[in-house]
């Protein structure tokens, strides 16, 4: 694998970061004309809308763009250049000019204030905005003179310009909004590439922009398609068939051979076992304590990920090198489980999973308990999380996905109000630590106040982290400037081709 001079410096400083130019078997950039064909694992049920968790198939498309990106857990620009804040609960953003939506109509002040009222409406709205909210809309919009934008929060949000990065949060032309319930980003956004035609969970057709705002763009478009079997994919990469394909199952991985290849990248993503410390089994802390003694010994990094991850002894992982530092985790005695039975589901779309909830099954079967397992959908499976329908889940979750921001990230799925607390964990001592880090604009005192409230989750035996994650992404021969996201958002951009 080799990096090249060739990634022109035709998008923004912090997408530039953010992407790897790679060359397989000696191909350039320089067949620009080509078309790109690529295969994502998850499929879209709603017309790759902002208004779902589809949002970010999107941005890795390269269609739509929000307001920033995130580069090092810094907001950087993207549709806006500039913020400031102008009161203890608004932020002023500048947004960059020249830019029109791909219907040809101009990138405004009002457009962009339309965009982020809609996604604030909309329900249950973004995962990004659910700690802001409260009695109403968790923001408001307002245009501010001819090229900026004033956005206001409930509370005061040091966080909001990181925030505005979500894939949820993308900003649309007003056509996007011809149906009030569900936006379509068709022609709609402002990205390298324009959308034209989504064929419903099976692909979509996407054409290059030739007024991107960011320069020229080397593809000549891209045609997706959405490829749930992991084994697909790789089979694809392997047969010169994909040019590039997400979440190449570790069983396939070390069939691909030059010159096609297999980029891995670390990741701010974990799979862990979440117990529900509501359900009669769960709710004895000794229990809790048992399942973590009983899967201590495993090593899923080593046999079911072949070496491709990294073991995980606390949620935030190699892709987060500032933690470090973390303060001590106190471990309470494991009870006997005598044949206490655990209702154990995972979700199928990760192929890894299934086999990691069949191992831990095993493991807690050894140790005494009676375990039923459950493998669903991931569309399936996840109304069902949080609802006493389980005892336990093994889930793969980003802690960067929304916000990039740790306080929000366990606010949401380690708060008594989180709308992803899969284990039903609820502490006031572990509240008040997020409540007291989310009003600080200093990184590092977040990340202290997100490491307190760390401890204490692992301490209490609420989530086994088992696995921090790393990307693997088939790359054809001759394909160049895929990006290495590790917060996932993006991977195709203006600079990906295939020689």
């Amino acid at each position: 694998m080799t990096r090249t001079a060739r990634c022109a410096p035709v998008l923004l400083a912090a997408l530039l970061v953010l992407t790897g130019c790679f060359s397989g078997g000696g191909g350039t950039a320089a067949a620009g004309d080509q078309r790109l064909r690529v295969a994502l694992s998850f499929a879209p049920k709603a017309g790759l809308t902002p208004d779902a968790n589809e949002a970010v198939l999107a941005t890795r498309l390269g269609a739509t763009e929000p307001l920033t990106t995130v580069v090092d857990g810094e907001p950087r620009p993207v549709l806006a250049t500039a913020w400031t804040p102008t009161g203890p609960t608004s932020w002023r953003f500048t947004l960059r000019s020249g830019v029109t939506f791909h219907d040809g109509t101009p990138l405004t002040p009002a457009a962009v204030a339309n965009s982020l009222n809609r996604a604030a409406a909309a329900t249950p709205g973004p995962r990004a905005l659910t700690t802001l909210k409260r009695s109403g809309t968790p923001l408001t919009a307002v245009p501010d003179g001819a090229d900026a934008v004033v956005v206001t929060t409930p509370v005061p949000d040091p966080v909001l310009p990181a925030r505005l990065a979500s894939p949820e949060l993308v900003v649309l032309a007003d056509r996007a909004y011809a149906d009030p319930v569900r936006p379509a980003p068709t022609r709609a956004g402002t990205g390298p590439f324009v959308l034209t035609a989504v064929q419903g969970s099976t692909g979509a057709t996407f054409d290059r922009n030739p007024t991107y705002w960011g320069g020229p763009v080397a593809a000549a478009g891209v045609d997706a398609r959405f490829l749930t079997d992991g084994a697909a994919r790789a089979n694809g990469i392997r047969a010169g068939e994909l040019d590039v394909a997400d979440a190449i199952p570790v069983s396939q991985a070390a069939s691909i051979a030059a010159p096609a290849q297999v980029l891995a990248v670390p990741l701010p993503r974990s799979v862990s076992l979440h117990l529900d410390m509501r359900s009669p089994v769960f709710a004895d802390p000794g229990r809790r304590a048992a399942v973590r003694d009983a899967l201590r010994p495993l090593d899923v990094a080593g046999t079911i990920y072949e070496g491709r991850a990294d073991a995980a002894a606390a949620l935030f992982g190699p892709a987060t090198p500032w933690a470090a530092g973390r303060p001590p985790r106190t471990d309470t005695p494991a009870t006997p489980p005598a044949g206490a039975v655990v209702r154990l589901a995972t979700q199928s779309n990760r192929p890894e999973l299934p086999e990691i909830a069949s191992a831990d099954a095993d493991a807690l079967r050894r140790a005494g308990f009676t375990v039923e397992v459950t493998v669903l959908d991931t569309s399936a499976l996840e109304p069902r999380l949080g609802t006493g329908a389980f005892d336990a889940v093994v889930v793969s979750r980003s802690q960067q996905l929304n916000t990039s921001d740790p306080v929000s990230y366990l606010a949401s799925d380690f708060g008594c109000t989180g709308g992803y607390n899969w284990s039903r964990y609820c502490d006031p001592a572990t509240d008040a630590i997020l409540a007291q880090g989310a009003t600080s604009s200093d990184l590092g005192a977040r990340r202290q106040a997100a490491l307190a409230a760390e401890a204490r989750v692992l301490s209490a035996d609420a989530v086994v982290p088992q696995i921090a994650e790393r990307a693997r992404l088939g790359v054809g021969a001759g394909v160049t400037g895929v990006a290495q996201d590790p917060t996932e958002l993006t991977l195709i951009t203006a600079t990906t081709a295939r020689s």
